[in-house]
């Protein structure tokens, strides 16, 4: 009797906490300089540079190459959607400064690139910005944020999405190895570099220069404020063995969607009720104390791409996937996602999983576009930001990962942080 009174006071703490999660990541009038969406019908928010889905969002300054920004409204009818970026310092907070800073052009534009799906079960309209456009150019290095609203309020919001501007003014050698540390000598990877600061006029390098190293495009797990271990003329030398490690994780998971008319590797099954097509994908299994398996993956970004068609923007549709990891017994102190670019590298109510009872599995079902997925499994304990992919998934030195080193300069007259170096690196192909 006891177990049972337990068992359902955990279950209602559990609802209720998962409401409260979903109210709060739906509260349209509370802004975030991440990556968010703030309306319930958006799906597929996409940020690259353009003409290149899998690359990260930068752009160079005074660069004709700039950045797309896609998304997917689920509501058949046009929305009046405007956009403007702002600026933020290093660590993603404002900057201060005043949009005629670092905007050439109007800061507030109309989008009035998109299009309705075609020959689609499920209809949605798509739309995209250009940056930089014939309305407005930026002028400035750093960190911005573009904020996507509806009917010219900037309270309306509707998506908001980091990326990053650079002026390349330091070089940037970098290299992966096995951890000198030796009890992460088999999980982990060591990120070592050397920054040369010739193009800047440095006073006090070790308080003027900002390192962060990413792994993949996640951002909880990012890596700030390392500080130079030697300083020679104009090199800064970053080479440590603690503090710059990261868990190397395992190759990703996938599944391919790109086709609904047959069951490719990994999927059970596809069944169609309207208006949507439903696809099981088969169970999945902790990897945690598992060998390293290599496969070559995107290091958890997806493709939109539609397999009988020409257009994967407009001719991709929408279907629920259907994830399910069996685990013997729910965790009392936090919950297991289903994580990577499908879910923005964030964990919220879209893509946090349920326990089901009665097939003892952990459960999740998410509605995506149609496309060549990557994803793991995450583990985030209550209370807790950082995200554990090697709960379920193990981790192994020999995993493929890609690395960004951004180095950030403000001196000590400036009032904003210039993203002034950029580098990516590969664990295998350096």
């Amino acid at each position: 009797m006891k177990t049972a009174l337990l068992l359902a006071l955990y279950l209602t703490l559990n609802s209720f906490f998962a409401l409260s999660q979903e109210e709060e990541y739906y509260d349209e009038n509370y802004l975030r300089y991440t990556n968010h969406i703030y309306k319930e019908n958006i799906y597929t928010v996409l940020a690259h540079r353009d003409g290149w889905v899998l690359s990260n969002p930068v752009m160079y300054l005074n660069s004709e190459n700039g950045i797309v920004v896609s998304f997917d409204n689920l509501d058949t009818d046009i929305k009046d959607y405007s956009y403007t970026v702002e600026h933020c310092n290093a660590n993603w907070q404002p900057s201060g400064l005043m949009r005629s800073e670092f905007i050439e052009g109007f800061t507030e534009n109309q989008i009035t690139d998109y299009a309705y799906s075609f020959n689609t079960m499920v209809e949605y309209v798509h739309y995209n910005v250009h940056i930089p456009n014939e309305d407005m150019k930026i002028t400035l290095p750093g960190n911005y944020i573009l904020k996507i609203y509806e009917d010219f309020d900037e309270k309306d919001l509707v998506i908001t999405k980091r990326f990053f501007v650079v002026e390349d003014k330091v070089g940037i050698e970098a290299s992966i190895k096995r951890p000198s540390q030796i009890d992460r000598r088999n999980y982990s990877h060591e990120i070592d570099f050397t920054l040369n600061t010739t193009g800047l006029n440095l006073i006090d390098p070790f308080n003027e220069i900002k390192v962060v190293i990413r792994q993949n495009n996640r951002w909880d797990n990012e890596i700030t404020d390392l500080k130079p271990m030697y300083i020679k003329d104009n090199q800064l030398i970053y080479d440590y063995d603690v503090g710059n490690l990261f868990y190397a994780g395992s190759e990703f998971r996938f599944f391919d969607i790109k086709s609904l008319r047959y069951q490719s590797e990994r999927i059970q099954q596809i069944e169609y009720e309207k208006p949507y097509y439903h696809v099981r994908l088969l169970d999945d299994e902790s990897r945690r104390f598992q060998v390293y398996l290599y496969h070559q993956d995107l290091n958890g970004r997806y493709m939109p791409e539609v397999q009988e068609g020409e257009d994967d923007d407009t001719e991709a549709d929408y279907c629920y996937v259907y994830f399910t990891l069996p685990y013997e017994a729910p965790m009392i102190d936090g919950n297991f996602y289903v994580f990577g670019s499908l879910s923005d590298w964030n964990y919220n109510a879209r893509n946090r999983m349920t326990y089901n009872y009665e097939k003892k599995a952990y459960q999740l079902k998410m509605l995506l576009k149609q496309g060549y997925y990557n994803y793991e499994y995450i583990y985030v304990q209550d209370g807790t930001t950082l995200a554990d992919n090697t709960f379920l998934e193990g981790s192994h030195y020999e995993t493929e990962n890609d690395y960004v080193i951004y180095v950030y300069h403000r001196g000590i007259n400036d009032r904003y942080d210039k993203l002034v170096g950029l580098k990516t690196i590969n664990s295998l192909r350096q």
